[in-house]
C-alpha cells in the first residue's frame, strides 16, 4: 500500500554550478557551457543545457566533452562561491519545511507532510518555492512532489529544466510502470542488464512479477526493488545523518612519484579535516591515508587501484598537526612505492569529547593547541581555506569538482 498521508518533495537545481556562472557573467549566457577540469584528465562537474544538447554530461571526462562539443567552454570553478549560493539555497528550503535532508550542495528532500493547512496545496508550495529561488537568487530549480522519495526524485528529473511535476498517491503505479527498470533505486548498470536478460525491461515488468518469481530469480534483493516499483517505500525524509567519517582528496593533473612532494598536500589535508571535525564538536580515533595507483589494472575509470592503511591513535584528536603527523607516518612507512594519481587523508573512529577523557598530561601544550586552533579557526571562516605548504601548481591542479556535502564543511547560512 502507498502511504497516503505523505507528501515529500524534491527540489533539484538546474546545472547548478553551470547556472551560477552564466548568471554571473553574462558572455556565457546562450553558450555550451562545462565546469570543471579541462586538462587530459578533467571531469565535467555541470554542464549548462545549451552543452547537454550535444550528449554532454557531469561525470564525463572532459576529452570526451570537447570531442563532442567542440566549441564547449570550460570554467574551472568556484567552489567557495558555489557554497555560498548553496547556503542562501537551504535557507530558502528551511521556510518551507522544519524537516529539511540535504542530499548534495544542489538538492534536497524536505517533508510538506500536514502543512497543506498552514500552506497550502503541495504544488502551490512547490511553486511557491521555486519563485522565491528564482528572486532572490536568478537561477532555475525543478521540483517534484510524490507521497514516496523515489518517485519525488524520478519526478523532479521529469520536469526539468526549471519545472514542477506532482504525483499524487493514485498516479503512483500508473507514473512508474513504464519508466526503464533502470529508473529504481539501487538498480545500476549492470544491475539493470542483468534485470533485462531477466526479461524485466521496464519497472511495471518488476511489479507485475509474483514474490516467489522475484526471489528465485534475484533473492531478497528481488523482493525489495518490487516493492519500489509498487510505490511501496517507507523511507523517511531524515533532516541529520550522522557522520562516520571526515575526509579530504585530490585527483592530481599529472602522476607524482616523490613523497616529499605529497609531504604539503598530507598537511593541507588534515588542517582541513581537522577544521572540520572541530566545527562539529568531534574527535577521531583514526587516521587513514588513501591513494590512487597510477598504473591501470582494469579498462575504464576504476580501473586504477586503490589502497588504504591507517593508525589507531592513543587519544582521539581533532588537530591538524597531529593528525599530518599520522598520515605522513603512514605515507613513508607503509605508502605508495610508485607514481599515483590521488591522494586522500581522512578520519574515523569519531567520539565526542564528552565520551572519552583527554590526558591529563601534556594537558598545557593540549591547551596551547585548542587556543591555536580556534584562532585558525576564526581566521579561516572569515578569510577562507589557506593551503598549509604549496605544490607546484601545475602539480596542485584538481581534476573536478563535487557536489557531495561534507559534514563539518556546510556553510553558514
Amino acid at each position: 500500500m502507498i502511504e497516503h498521508s505523505r507528501v515529500i518533495m524534491h527540489a533539484d537545481m538546474d546545472a547548478f554550478y553551470a547556472s551560477v556562472e552564466q548568471r554571473d557573467h553574462p558572455e556565457l549566457r546562450g553558450r555550451p557551457l562545462a565546469v570543471g577540469g579541462a586538462s587530459a584528465r578533467g571531469v565535467v562537474a555541470a554542464a549548462s543545457y545549451e552543452a547537454r544538447r550535444f550528449g554532454v554530461r557531469s561525470a564525463m571526462p572532459s576529452v570526451e566533452a570537447k570531442r563532442r562539443c567542440p566549441q564547449l567552454t570550460f570554467v574551472r570553478g568556484n567552489m567557495a562561491l558555489y557554497k555560498k549560493e548553496s547556503a542562501r539555497l537551504f535557507q530558502i528550503f528551511k521556510e518551507f519545511s522544519p524537516i529539511v535532508e540535504r542530499v548534495s550542495l544542489d538538492e534536497a528532500f524536505l517533508d510538506l507532510t500536514g502543512s497543506a493547512r498552514l500552506m497550502g496545496p503541495a504544488k502551490q508550495v512547490g511553486q511557491q518555492l521555486r519563485q522565491q529561488v528564482h528572486q532572490q537568487m536568478s537561477l532555475p530549480i525543478s521540483v517534484g512532489i510524490a507521497p514516496i522519495k523515489m518517485v519525488a526524485k524520478i519526478a523532479s528529473a521529469a520536469a526539468k529544466p526549471d519545472g514542477l511535476l506532482e504525483v499524487t498517491a493514485s498516479e503512483v503505479q500508473r507514473f512508474l510502470e513504464p519508466l526503464p527498470v533502470g529508473r529504481i533505486w539501487g538498480v545500476g548498470p549492470i544491475a539493470q542488464e542483468h534485470l533485462e536478460e531477466l526479461g524485466f525491461h521496464t519497472i511495471g515488468d518488476v511489479a507485475r512479477a509474483t514474490t516467489d518469481d522475484l526471489r528465485h530469480a534475484l533473492g531478497d534483493w528481488g523482493v525489495e526493488i518490487a516493492q519500489l516499483a509498487r510505490g511501496q517505500d517507507i523511507r523517511e525524509v531524515e533532516a541529520y545523518r550522522e557522520a562516520v567519517s571526515y575526509s579530504e582528496e585530490h585527483t592530481f593533473a599529472q602522476d607524482i612519484t616523490e613523497k616529499h612532494e605529497l609531504e604539503p598536500l598530507v598537511r593541507e589535508h588534515a588542517e582541513s579535516v581537522a577544521r572540520r571535525l572541530r566545527h562539529d564538536g568531534v574527535r577521531a580515533h583514526t587516521v587513514v591515508l588513501k591513494w590512487k595507483s597510477a598504473q591501470r589494472r582494469a579498462p575504464g575509470a576504476r580501473g586504477y587501484p586503490v589502497f588504504t592503511r591507517r593508525t589507531t591513535l592513543a587519544q582521539p584528536t581533532d588537530d591538524g598537526r597531529t593528525i599530518a603527523e599520522h598520515a605522513t607516518h603512514l605515507l613513508y612507512r607503509s605508502g605508495p612505492d610508485g607514481a599515483i594519481r590521488l591522494l586522500g587523508v581522512g578520519c574515523t573512529g569519531l567520539t565526542s569529547d564528552s565520551v572519552d577523557q583527554l590526558p591529563l598530561f601534556g594537558a598545557s601544550t593540549d591547551a596551547r593547541r585548542s587556543t591555536l586552533n580556534r584562532t585558525v579557526d576564526q581566521i579561516t571562516q572569515r578569510f577562507g581555506n589557506k593551503a598549509i605548504g604549496a605544490l607546484a601548481r601545475k602539480d596542485r591542479e584538481q581534476v573536478g569538482l563535487s557536489m557531495q556535502i561534507k559534514r563539518g564543511d556546510e556553510p553558514d547560512g
